[in-house]
């Protein structure tokens, strides 16, 4: 049975996230963000604070939210979606490789960035070469 609160506060954060990213890439600076975003879909910033800690998305705001962030109706409801908002462990892992790039030399670079390729073009469940 779908969650469709769990797939809509995930989906919700996925857009928050690109709204971030583009305004950060826009030059805006990062303080007072959160409340632009709010009144970008039309809520409040208490509100928009709730939804990303407990608060579920109700119907109407859903598609409130998708009219907003331009999204086709029912985005928010999709469960199997991958998940554009890295978790902890990804960041740990995303922090580690820059670190291992920033210090590689040009050799260790080009066997990372081979290692990764093979890796990404393996197909899931495959065994690694010996």
């Amino acid at each position: 049975m779908p969650n469709t609160t769990v797939a809509r506060r995930r989906n919700v954060l996925a857009l928050h996230r690109r709204f971030l990213e583009g305004a950060i890439a826009a030059g805006l600076p990062a303080k007072g963000l959160d409340q632009a975003f709010a009144r970008k879909i039309e809520i409040s910033p208490s509100m928009w604070s709730q939804i990303k800690s407990s608060r579920p998305i109700g119907d109407n705001l859903a598609r409130q939210i998708e009219q907003h962030c331009e999204v086709e109706p029912g985005w928010l409801d999709k469960e199997d979606r991958p998940s554009e908002v890295p978790d902890a462990a990804e960041e740990r892992f995303i922090a580690a490789a820059r670190q291992a790039w920033r210090q590689a030399n040009a050799k260790e670079k080009r066997e990372l960035s081979g290692w990764l390729k093979q890796r990404a073009a393996r197909a899931p469940g495959d065994e690694p070469p010996p």
